[in-house]
């Protein structure tokens, strides 16, 4: 693992809060530790490739790594006695409120543990100031009744100042902002407070949000990560994700049950699928599968996950796991997008891109037959004198063509 990769130096303590969740965190749990609760040392830092931390800790932020993990990230605080996570305020109901809130991110919700953790974060260091400023960390009190909401909201936008002060982008203050106002609206949409301090409390600050460029990775990147790869796992990931446009948590998740090996229309079922089709079409990879599949099953105890954890209740690595095994590929693979390690999002952003241009090319081409038929457009074409499997069929060619170049011989 490659620390200049983490830029520690140019990162606040949120950057280095959300890097622990999303890089390091991930590594503890596949050795066993409980990320949450378990303080990684200085020594197991170094031994794994973020030694870099400490040095950013003391030189830039005038702390220490375990002061670092115990009040800002919340992680190994040796006086909690085991009975949760300390938030650091003396108001009993407070913190209630905070681990019931916690407790419908996690559950109802559905939102991944990485992410509730750096919800955690950022509350625990709100509420911390808050305290510190106002003298008591009762926050429920003052939303009781609607005579106090000036007062309170000016209280509440003082302690974000406060916050926003340490944080060296906007992005990182629009979190903070972001967390902190869900945290206020949950409380009053649960009936704990009369009304919301933070309601259009983006209006207050002059914080932008960049957007983001997307960017993808290229068919010479993907075949680097496919020749990269030496192991069925490591082939199966690419073509997950980059060959299937897989999500990492549908890749994480993936079953033996859901590969249905139709000769004519080998694919994957899914019962419910954000923002895409019940099923996606197997163009390539089909030897990686058919691989992985065999290499599983010569395990009697197999659970069926084609990437199992024997560690994890629900039987399947954790999306978090997927990311830091792609970053590791990537890492060796030498792959860059815009001179950073690419992320799995890049993968089936690779798979978009591939389909758009594979649908260009297929209504460039039947737009010459209706240029010959006087039809308006391709896409009449298309729709009127095409049946839904034809244009389906078509569809897979120009697609599997596309791909050729960055799968060709998988």
């Amino acid at each position: 693992m490659s620390e200049p990769r983490f830029r520690w130096s140019q990162r606040d303590l949120d950057g280095l809060a959300a890097l622990y969740w999303a890089e390091i965190a991930p590594v503890r749990e596949e050795q066993g530790y409980d990320p949450e609760r378990e303080r990684p040392s200085y020594a197991w830092l170094a031994e794994h490739g973020f030694g870099g931390i400490q040095y950013a800790l003391r030189t830039h932020h005038d702390t220490t790594v375990k002061d670092f993990f115990v009040d800002v990230v919340g992680v190994g605080d040796e006086d909690d006695g085991g009975e949760g996570f300390d938030w650091g305020i003396d108001d009993p109901e407070t913190r209630e409120r905070l681990d019931d809130y916690l407790d419908t991110l996690s559950g109802r919700a559905g939102q991944a543990d990485s992410t509730v953790a750096s919800t955690r974060s950022r509350l625990a260091t709100y509420v911390r100031r808050y305290a510190a400023r106002h003298g008591d960390a009762d926050l429920l009190g003052a939303l009781d009744d609607e005579e106090t909401r000036p007062d309170e909201i000016e209280r509440v936008l003082a302690v974000l100042d406060d916050v926003a002060a340490d944080l060296s982008t906007d992005a990182s203050r629009l979190q903070y902002l972001g967390d902190v106002g869900r945290f206020y609206a949950y409380l009053e949409r649960r009936g704990y407070a009369a009304f919301d301090p933070l309601a259009d409390a983006d209006e207050e600050f002059p914080w932008e949000r960049t957007e983001p460029d997307n960017p993808a990775l290229s068919t010479a990147q993907v075949r680097a990560l496919l020749g990269e790869s030496d192991a069925p796992p490591e082939r199966l990931l690419v073509v997950g994700l980059a060959g299937w446009g897989l999500r990492p948590s549908e890749l994480a998740a993936l079953h033996r049950e859901q590969v249905v090996l139709d000769p004519g229309d080998p694919h994957l079922a899914f019962e419910s699928r954000k923002n895409g089709p019940g099923t996606v079409s197997l163009l390539y990879g089909l030897d990686d599968l058919a691989a992985r599949l065999d290499d599983l099953a010569a395990d009697p105890d197999w659970n069926g996950h084609l990437f199992p954890s024997a560690r994890s209740a629900s039987g399947h690595v954790t999306p978090d796991t997927i990311r830091n095994r792609f970053t590791r590929l990537a890492e060796r693979a030498a792959v860059r997008v815009d001179g950073a390690v690419p992320t799995p999002k890049m993968g089936r952003r690779f798979w978009y891109a591939t389909y758009v241009d594979a649908t260009a090319a297929m209504l460039e081409q039947v737009g010459e037959i209706a240029g010959d038929q006087g039809s308006a457009s391709p896409e009449v074409v298309v729709g009127n004198y095409l049946s839904e499997e034809r244009r389906r069929a078509v569809r897979r060619r120009f697609m599997r063509r596309a791909l050729d170049e960055a799968f060709e011989g998988t």
